[in-house]
């Protein structure tokens, strides 16, 4: 049976850190992934808004084959600055490829929108992010905060508040680690109309949703289409849920790509409708190399991308489930009263 493993964070991957750092004032903040050692990486792409840096660089038919960091960041265009802050560190550490002597690290960032959350975002021509990339990866540690953390903070999924979730997963099978981390900000809505239930809840593990109630059917005539999910107020590169996925298995670039691409899916599992021309969806995967596959690669790969998906799917839940309320949007267990019980706070 594949289950969490001991943090049920994606940091139960060996060699991963993460760390996290907010504006409170501003509400966003900046989330960085960081590996002990440089980590094969890939991405995948589907929203129809998104913004990154550095991501053409992970084509597998590019010179680079590993990365430094990842970062994740509120802020929309001006959040890409953090992962300025965040290579400034790095090379002040002695990290980076090496080039001639020279250490330039390689720093691949996505962000998402929260600039009309009601934080004060009047920072004229000198934007928190940069500072904000040098607090996270500075605070880089196995154990993080969910929730309202990072660049979760000043996300939103539809009408609840959005936040940032991790989870974990052990297959028996190859013996790997699958880890996720998710910004939950998407237009669309990750709980079924008229009742409690995310969309998600089937993959719940351990209680890390509160212990989800058995989804009723439509209430009270509630609509289930796929429009009914979407916001009124809906506005192009409004929106975005982030994800990275890790794990301990040694991965091509090819291999790692092919696990972000499955691991789309799980934004499909728990958010309704996805990739839409609101959002931004973006799914980084890393491979901390530490151990081999089995002969049928191909099999394994499979395997480890569907275990990916449901991961990315109960990271995203559990961003809502933990999340605060802040402004005009409610938390999730504020508004529903559903008792928490799980770890990782």
């Amino acid at each position: 049976m594949i289950r969490p493993g001991p943090r049920n964070l994606i940091t139960d991957v060996a060699g991963l850190r993460v760390g996290n750092a907010e504006d409170w004032a501003a509400r966003t903040g900046v989330t960085v992934v960081l590996p002990e050692e440089r980590a094969v990486a890939a991405v995948d792409i589907r929203g129809g808004a998104p913004g990154t840096r550095g991501t053409d660089a992970l084509d597998p038919a590019s010179l680079v084959e590993r990365v430094d960091a990842i970062v994740l960041s509120g802020g929309s265009e001006f959040g890409l600055d953090a992962a300025a802050g965040v290579v400034s560190w790095l090379a002040a550490s002695g990290r980076g490829l090496d080039v001639g002597g020279v250490r330039v690290p390689v720093v691949p960032a996505a962000i998402l929108f929260d600039l009309l959350n009601g934080g004060d975002k009047d920072w004229g021509e000198d934007p928190p992010y940069r500072a904000l990339g040098r607090e996270a990866v500075a605070a880089a540690a196995e154990d993080f905060r969910l929730g309202n953390a990072g660049a979760g903070l000043g996300a939103k999924a539809g009408q609840l508040k959005g936040g940032l979730g991790s989870v974990s997963a052990v297959d028996p099978e190859t013996g790997a680690t699958v880890g996720a981390l998710v910004a939950a900000n998407p237009v669309g809505s990750v709980v079924m109309p008229g009742q409690a239930t995310f969309w998600a809840w089937m993959l719940e593990q351990d209680d890390e949703l509160g212990g989800q109630p058995l989804p009723t059917g439509p209430v009270g005539g509630a609509d289930f289409s796929v429009a009914s999910a979407l916001s009124a107020s809906g506005r192009a590169g409004a929106n975005t849920t982030l994800a990275v996925v890790a794990t301990d298995a040694a991965l091509t670039r090819s291999e790692a790509r092919r696990i972000a691409i499955m691991a789309h899916d799980g934004f499909a599992r728990a958010i309704r409708p996805v990739h839409t021309p609101f959002d931004g969806d973006v799914v980084f995967a890393l491979s901390t190399g530490r151990r081999v596959l089995p002969e049928r690669r191909a099999v394994a790969v499979a395997r480890l991308g569907a275990i990916a998906a449901d991961a990315v799917a109960r990271a995203t839940a559990r961003g809502v489930y933990l999340a605060d309320g802040l402004g005009d949007k409610p938390g999730y267990r504020a508004l529903h009263g559903v008792m928490l019980r799980c770890s990782g706070t």
